[in-house]
């Protein structure tokens, strides 16, 4: 991928690798829309790697807390919930069963046609899980299978010539607790609906022996892969702002609860 840099100059694009981090869901959707905003002012493009620190669920920009989120038993459990500025639908995170990844780059780096620019990415994606020896599929719009289960949800959203692309990478899943952390009715509460919810996903650690450090650098392998790279840190200014972020949208109820 080229990037001009003036009249008759090219160079290569350099990304930004942050290979780690663990965070509340407020604090992880502010660092994507910060880093968001450092790239549309012409900062290097980013791949960061993170996990939910509690538990949490995610909604899409479009959907309804209460309606999709059992807020009471949410908050009795410990468990965050957010709305993100990505669509799609609710997704219970786990901080120990699963493996985020965030892709901000300009949109000119991938294709204009959405399902297009989902399959370049992905295609990474399915490459760091080919590294783990998990023979897995895209499967249109968005998501990633495994023998027809999901295994990886992928949401996307483009603001001001920068593209944010983040995805669930599957390890492990626990289904009693992601039922509580979503509002469903009781019939959904069975033991019979609770194994159909688990024979509908798939996770790392059900089709494979890699452990979660595997899969981390799996995934650092196949998304670095052919690219000019340097692994970073957060900056201490998308923390700032990230901070101020969280306190200021992504955890009050102007947000969450009214969009």
């Amino acid at each position: 991928m080229q990037a001009q840099g003036g009249p008759g100059m090219w160079w290569p694009v350099t990304w930004r690798l942050v290979p780690e981090g663990q965070f509340d869901a407020a604090s992880n959707m502010a660092l994507d829309q910060a880093i968001q905003e450092r790239v549309a002012e012409g900062a290097d493009p980013v791949i960061r790697f993170y996990r939910w620190e509690p538990a949490a669920v995610s909604i899409g920009y479009f959907q309804s807390l209460e309606r999709e989120v059992d807020i009471e038993a949410c908050e009795s459990a410990d468990i965050d919930y957010v709305r993100r500025r990505t669509g799609g639908g609710a997704v219970y995170h786990d901080p120990a069963g699963e493996l985020t990844y965030s892709v901000i780059a300009p949109e000119e780096n991938y294709s204009a046609d959405i399902e297009a620019s989902y399959r370049e990415i992905c295609e990474r994606v399915l490459d760091g899980f080919d590294r783990l020896g998990i023979d897995a599929d895209f499967a249109p719009i968005n998501d990633i299978e495994y023998d027809g289960r999901k295994l990886s949800g992928n949401a996307q959203t483009r603001r001001n010539g920068v593209l944010l692309q983040h995805g669930t990478l599957l390890y492990d899943l626990d289904p009693d607790e992601m039922f509580t952390a979503l509002s469903v009715d009781e019939a959904k509460l069975s033991d019979k609906a609770i194994e159909a919810a688990r024979n509908r996903v798939a996770t790392v650690s059900s089709v494979s022996d890699a452990s979660m450090a595997d899969l981390r650098s799996a995934m650092i392998e196949a998304f670095t892969a052919g690219r000019n790279y340097r692994v970073d840190d957060y900056h201490a200014a998308e923390l700032d702002r990230a901070e101020r972020l969280a306190e200021e949208k992504y955890r009050t109820d102007a947000w969450n609860r009214d969009g």
